[in-house]
């Protein structure tokens, strides 16, 4: 009896670190590039739903720079027409509003994230699927256009910038 005891605590204590050291989105799950002074980091979108005309990518825009540039544009070919986005909440009422352009700080970053700034896919061509690849080229000011190929996470998917320390 104290045998199958211990065995059971030694796989409740592998488990339990198994837990604690597999990150709930994996590194090797996001997209990252660089274009000039800019650095894209943990890149990535969500699946959507058969029936969704839209979808949203996010990821962290780093400057390296001296000077300040600006997200200006992005294109895909898995939507029609893509667009920069803030989430904003007026009145308790959570708001959506397309920008012109993100600006991005001289030695700063701007996280694109749920909840907050992202890229919009608007007119999905087909729905985005758990594991696959969506591409998505981004266009910026000063540091010119950088392409990357996405991985598309699971519907409701944390950020994986949540999981970092």
């Amino acid at each position: 009896m104290l045998r199958s005891l211990t065995q059971a605590a030694a796989l409740a204590l592998s488990l339990g670190a198994l837990c604690l050291t597999a990150p709930a989105f994996a590194a090797d799950h996001v997209a990252a590039a660089k274009t000039g002074d800019l650095h894209v980091e943990q890149a990535w979108s969500r699946a959507t739903p058969k029936s969704a005309a839209n979808g949203a990518a996010f990821m962290t825009l780093r400057n390296a720079g001296a000077s300040a540039d600006a997200l200006t544009s992005a294109v895909s070919t898995a939507s029609k027409t893509v667009e920069i986005h803030a989430t904003t909440m007026k009145d308790g009422v959570m708001q959506m509003r397309q920008l012109n352009q993100l600006d991005i700080p001289a030695g700063g970053a701007v996280e694109l994230k749920p909840g907050g700034y992202h890229i919009m896919f608007i007119g999905l061509k087909a729905p985005l699927a758990a594991g696959s690849m969506v591409d998505l080229t981004l266009n910026f000011a000063k540091a010119g256009a950088v392409t990357l190929k996405l991985p598309v996470a699971a519907a409701g998917a944390p950020s994986p910038m949540a999981h970092e320390h």
